[in-house]
Order: structure tokens, then sequence, then C-alpha cells
């Protein structure tokens, strides 16, 4: 027989016996459905909790001098450019305090800079530190060079400035400064939300800036983090890299490379014991099928059918009804998944081999269960018993 005959003869048990094949089919899709719920939502979920731990910096490092050095040993003024050229380094910037007092008008107390620190800022700073702007706008090309500032979150409070919708202005030592923005909160880089943010060039002309940075904030391949730290200092400064101070990598990032570790070992069992259960519902449909139908399997073999014949027939029914269960079964699956993630706004993460496991399972497990019943079908003791012989 052709493939399209021997599968249009193994249908026919399913569509003389519709509710038990379904109910059989449904044994599977639950198991399949199952295994791509119980890998699809905490994938999913794993996910979203690795992009907030990211999030916290897990690919950021710091590097300033140590204090109370003798003599002091600031950080040299190309040590960005330095920096920038370790391979595994994404991005890399700096600021530098001027050690300028800063005050919302000159009505007030000169040496009452509200515990504010006014830096030096290069004009990358933002991008490199993950911050965004509030109101305004951060430090171009032509701001940076004359007298602009941009306010952290909590200088912007302090000063009293909230509005920007009119030219504002603050006071650094005895000079004008115009506000060109107000960076929102930086979770990463606290000190900078209490900072007054002046341009590189701008701190040299107007602030008598001495060009040496004093933190260097860095980005890199968060593989390669600890690589990174671990020849920083030498990078920065090579005749006296004792005195560079590089921060460790995040708590985040072991939370994180704890988290990606993890896996769902009780769910994927769950899913294989729902598997295991739909196999069997299978495999004791197609021992009662090859029960009911000893007449029809006896006929046929009057009719001359062969032994192989009679197993394509039930092997092929058994492996239609699993993979019809697991189709569904994966459809079923992929939908639960979307929707739960969607609802609780995380991204989608559908692992392919799930869905390919479960298809595939689904066809061995057919096989598996359709076995003993097909075997059991070929036995010659499956034809109908003799009627009585007559005698004249």
């Amino acid at each position: 027989m052709s493939p399209l005959d021997l599968l249009d003869l193994g249908l026919i048990g399913l569509r003389t016996r519709p509710a038990r094949a379904a109910l059989s089919a449904l044994g599977i899709a639950i198991g399949i459905a199952t295994m791509i719920v119980v890998t699809g939502i905490p994938a999913s979920s794993q996910a979203a909790l690795v992009a907030k731990l990211s999030a916290l910096g897990t690919n950021t490092l710091q590097a300033m001098a140590l204090p109370d050095l003798d003599p002091p040993a600031p950080l040299p003024e190309s040590a960005v450019e330095m920096v920038r050229r370790i391979g595994p380094v994404t991005a890399a910037s700096a600021v530098a305090n001027t050690h300028a007092a800063v005050r919302r008008n000159d009505r007030l107390d000169p040496g009452d800079s509200s515990g504010l620190t006014v830096l030096a800022a290069r004009r990358d700073l933002l991008a490199t530190i993950n911050a965004r702007v509030r109101a305004g706008r951060w430090l171009t090309p032509a701001t940076e060079r004359f007298p602009t500032v941009v306010l952290g979150s909590v200088a912007a409070s302090r000063l009293g400035v909230t509005d920007l919708s009119r030219r504002t202005q603050i006071m650094i030592g005895d000079r004008e400064f115009t506000v060109a923005g107000i960076l929102a909160t930086t979770p990463l880089t606290p000190d900078i939300d209490r900072s007054v943010l002046v341009g590189w060039p701008a701190a040299k002309s107007e602030l008598g800036f001495d060009g040496h940075p004093t933190v260097l904030y860095v980005q890199a391949d968060e593989a390669q983090i600890e690589a990174v730290r671990g020849v920083l200092a030498e990078t920065i400064s090579p005749e006296r890299p004792g005195a560079v101070m590089v921060t460790r990598p995040s708590d985040a990032l072991a939370a994180k490379r704890a988290t990606e570790s993890s896996f769902s070992v009780l769910f994927l069992a769950l899913a294989g014991v729902a598997l295991v259960v739909g196999g069997i519902g299978v495999a004791n449909t197609m021992v009662v099928s090859v029960l009911e139908r000893r007449s029809e399997i006896g006929l046929r073999r009057a009719l001359g059918a062969t032994r192989g014949q009679i197993r394509g027939q039930f092997l092929t029914e058994s492996v239609v009804l699993a993979t019809a269960g697991g189709l569904i079964g994966t459809a079923l699956g992929v939908l639960a998944t979307v929707g739960y993630a969607r609802w609780q706004g995380w991204p989608v993460v559908l692992p392919a081999q799930s869905a390919a496991l479960g298809v595939g399972g689904a066809i061995v497990i057919g096989v598996l269960a359709g076995v003993y019943p097909c075997v059991r079908a070929a036995r010659p003791g499956s034809r109908p018993a003799a009627g009585p012989r007559l005698t004249s």
C-alpha cells in the first residue's frame, strides 16, 4: 500500500470513534501544552528579571584615584582614551570635581553650596551611566564650551529649579551659568543626582579646571567584566596602578548569573508526568480498539491483508492520534504563554526546543503507544473464530 492508502486506512478507527479519539488526543495535548507553558512562562519571567538586573549596572565599573596619597596621584588627562582601547570596553566617560561652590543667586552666602558638587562632565557621560534628561536638554558640542549647566535631580530640587520654560541662571563662584537641563534620578550613580554638571571645555575656561578626571565610568562586555577590572588600573596609570581604586562588579551581576543558571526542573518533571499519562491513554485506546475490531481484522486477513499491513494500520492510527494531540497542545501552550507574558508585561520568550520537542515527543509517544496494539492486532489469534463445519 502507498503511504496515502495507509494513512487513509489508519484514520478509519479515528473517524468511527471520534469521541474516544478526541479524549485520547486531549491527554497528549495537555501534556505538550504543560511542557511549553512551564518552560515558556519561566523563560519570559527570567528575561524580565534579567533586564531589570541589567539596568542595575551589571556591566559597569568605576575607577578613581585613591584619596590621601602622598604625593597625590591624579588620574591622567588621557585616562578615558586609554581605557577605550581595552577590547571588551564598550563605553567610557568621566567627571571631575572642580571644587567650585554653587548657589542659586548672588545674594546668598558664597560659602553655602547646599551640599552640592560642581563637576566637569564629558559629553558622552549620559549614555555611559544610562541616565536620561527629565527636562531641557543635555550638553551639546556648542553648549559644553559656554557657561551652561545640567542639574542632577537632587541639585535641581535644592536650588529650587523646577521649570525651564524661561531662562534660568545659577551662580558658580562669581560667574552666572545658564541651566540647560535637569536629569532624572540616576540609581546607578547617586553622586550625579547631587551634582551640577558643567561642560569639560567650559570648566577649563571658566572655573580653572586642570583637566584631570576624578571618576571614570566604564561599560564593558558583561562576560568579560572581571577581566576588564583586572587590567583597568594598569591601563589608567601604568606608572602607579596601586594609586587607582576600581570598584568591584555589582552584586546584581552575581544575582543575574544565578538567575540565568536556574532551571525549572520540577515543572519539567510535572510536564513529563503529564506526557506519560497521555501516552498511556493513547496505548489504552489502541488496545481497546484492537479488541473491539477483531472481526474487522480477521476479515481483512481473510481477504489477503498481510500482518505487516495490519501492523501498519494500527501504528499509523496511534501516530496520527498522538501527533494531532501534539499539534493542538503546542498551539495551546504557545497561546497560553504569550497571553500570560503580555498580561504580566514581560518579554515573550518561547524556547524553540520546547515546541520542537512537543511535536517530536508526541510522535515518539504515538509510536511507543502503538507498538503493542499493532503487534497484537497482527497475531493469528486476532482472526474471528471459525464457525461449525457442515458435514453431509
